[in-house]
């Protein structure tokens, strides 16, 4: 079934061409009736160049006054082929309106015919907004960011009081640690008290040997040492026996000699106490004095006596404390003490376990073994005031 006509002018000869058919050229003259013509030709007319149809659009030159239809915009959908009817019922669309007369002497355009169907939308639904989605989307967002956050906010939370413990927990081991280090201190010192107390002859004499000296006084030989600290004046204060220097002292002379490792020191003889044996010397020589110590000798206590007996110098004998003596006939106290001594050991000093002196050897008994005796040191400070 051919598609419906309409004419342009009630009354003239022309006819709206056939979808696919090409118009007839000029010169042409129109098919003889009930001769059929072959798809979008004109018998006797001149073939025309070859060119592809394209359905809606006049394949020929059109007449004069006619304006030459423009193709449609391209359709999701195929075009029929060139040359092919439309279904039944379906008329071609028609072509797009152009400025001026479409059909000749001004007419209106054909009667509309059905038309193809316009294509579906892709999917065949109509697409719904996008601003539902967003704010679907964005309220998700703000949910998932609102979830993270409160559970970041306890893990911190817990992360805080794990660390309070732990600086609560150090701080308790730091006091107890505290606390045993001045116990082991307290233990370090009452050991090193007690390694004090312990009786080193070697140590006592190695710290007491570079400050006692041989002393030469005319035809006497004795021992003298270093005490207290140095002279206001210069040099270093000594003490020994009176019996020692007594004969320089007595002739009116006052100079002596001090000697120690091949070494000799001229010392002045200062003051004597001829009652409790004790002199004074005095040299230019600086040496170090030795430490009295402050409280009394008792019984028992070990004891070091250095001397240079019968002349030989740096002699050291170990002993104890035998008693602590009131003498009579007006001399002052003595200490007895059991270690060994000979001429050359007075005036040598008696030390105790602590290298302190505790007194000076003066004698020993006659015709006994182990009975010394010795000036207490407090005697001599006490009138002599170097110490």
């Amino acid at each position: 079934m051919d598609p419906p006509r309409s004419d342009p002018h009630r009354g003239s000869a022309a006819v709206y061409p056939q979808a696919g058919s090409s118009y007839p050229p000029a010169g042409g003259t129109p098919p003889p009736a009930g001769q059929a013509t072959p798809p979008g030709h004109w018998p006797g007319a001149s073939s025309p160049p070859a060119q592809s149809a394209v359905p809606g659009q006049w394949s020929g030159p059109a007449p004069a006054g006619w304006a030459a239809p423009q193709p449609p915009a391209a359709a999701p959908q195929q075009s029929p082929a060139a040359g092919q009817q439309p279904p039944a019922g379906y008329a071609a669309p028609p072509s797009p309106a152009l400025p001026g007369p479409a059909y000749p002497h001004g007419g209106a355009s054909p009667a509309p015919g059905s038309a193809w169907p316009a294509p579906a939308p892709a999917g065949g639904a109509t697409p719904q907004p996008r601003g539902r989605a967003l704010t679907f989307v964005a309220f998700g967002l703000a949910l998932v960011l609102a979830v993270v956050s409160g559970v970041q906010a306890y893990q911190i939370n817990r992360l805080s009081d794990r660390l309070a413990d732990t600086d609560q927990r150090l701080a308790t081991a730091q006091t107890d640690d505290a606390t045993r280090l001045d116990g082991l201190e307290q233990r370090a010192q009452a050991l090193e008290k007690q390694a004090g107390a312990q009786f080193n002859p070697e140590a006592v004499a190695s710290a007491v040997l570079p400050s006692v000296f041989r002393v030469r006084a005319g035809q006497f030989t004795g021992t003298a040492f270093a005490v207290g600290k140095p002279d206001t004046g210069g040099g270093t204060n000594l003490f020994t026996n009176f019996h020692v220097v007594e004969s320089v002292w007595v002739g009116g002379g006052r100079e002596v000699f001090l000697e120690r490792t091949d070494q000799r020191y001229p010392a002045t003889i200062v003051k004597v106490d001829e009652a409790n044996d004790i002199a004074q010397l005095r040299t230019t020589s600086k040496f170090t004095g030795l430490v009295t110590a402050s409280t009394a000798v008792k019984p028992g206590q070990q004891i070091v006596v250095v001397g240079a007996p019968l002349g030989l110098q740096d002699s050291v004998t170990t002993g104890v404390v035998s008693a602590f003596r009131e003498a009579g006939q007006g001399s002052g106290p003595v200490i007895q003490f059991d270690a060994p001594i000979n001429p050359g050991n007075s005036g040598g000093p008696v030390i105790n376990g602590q290298k302190q002196v505790v007194g000076i050897a003066t004698a020993k008994a006659r015709d006994a073994e182990g009975i010394g005796l010795a000036v207490p040191i407090k005697v001599a400070c006490d009138g002599f005031r170097i110490c």
